[in-house]
């Protein structure tokens, strides 16, 4: 039986580089990237979110993310609030700058010692937040993080992945006799279906606009779309309530 890929914590950094602590923020969010919580986090690109990247900005949709930002305009946090959710958690450099006492950061490419060091402060704190949110807990005695039971997730929540790497699951659907991929397709039915448990015309119309959001549908055939999307979420009812 497949499973839903692995719950992630997307980090999404302003990385404004007219100021220093903009160098801190994508420098902190590589380090948790790349090094501190490699298997746990997923990278957003703040540019292509807010171009419409479908992929960034369904995975905020349905995913925590942490928002770094490095002055008080709150670049990160507020494009992700606006075009997908509410960042699930929040650090502003100049904030923690003026609140802890931190020698303020210098360099725009290449940061002071007191911007480097800086750096690891922030990079610590994305990392507790990741934890946080995936409700890790560290094991003393075994040196590593406490295993945590995921439930296994049913077969249609999940055929393939997004191209964008973050993990997001899609769904191919057949309309009019072809294959359409949809981004984040299971997910949103897992959402519909909290409301509406049937494949209602109300239940229906809600799904179809949430798949515009993180899809180009092709506006030429809305009853054909109509239909499959009815079909398939017909069929993700049954087998939740066979589940029960």
């Amino acid at each position: 039986m497949p499973e839903l890929p692995q719950k992630k914590v997307g980090i999404i950094a302003c990385s404004g580089e007219e100021l220093p602590e903009g160098t801190v923020t994508r420098l902190a969010a590589l380090k948790v990237l790349e090094k501190l919580r490699t298997t746990d986090t997923v990278t957003i690109c703040l540019p292509l979110f807010l171009a419409g990247g479908e992929g960034d900005r369904a995975f905020a949709k349905f995913y925590p993310t942490i928002a770094i930002d490095g002055c008080e305009k709150r670049c990160a946090y507020r494009g992700t609030e606006k075009y997908s959710n509410r960042p699930a958690a929040s650090i502003v450099v100049s904030e923690l700058i003026g609140k802890k006492g931190f020698e303020a950061p210098k360099g725009l490419r290449k940061l002071n010692q007191a911007g480097e060091r800086l750096t690891e402060v922030i990079a610590e704190r994305i990392a507790l937040q990741v934890d946080e949110l995936l409700g890790k807990t560290w094991s003393r005695k075994s040196g590593e993080f406490k295993p945590t039971y995921t439930e296994p997730a049913t077969d249609e929540s999940k055929e393939a992945t997004c191209a964008c790497g973050s993990g997001i699951p899609v769904q191919t659907i057949l309309v009019d006799g072809c294959e359409l991929t949809l981004v984040a397709l299971p997910l949103i039915f897992e959402n519909i279906y909290q409301t509406h448990q049937d494949p209602s015309p109300q239940a229906v119309n809600e799904i179809i606009e949430m798949v515009k959001i993180y899809n180009p549908v092709d506006s030429t055939q809305p009853n054909s779309l109509r239909i499959a999307i009815q079909n398939a979420f017909q069929t993700y009812c049954q087998k939740q309530e066979h589940i029960k």
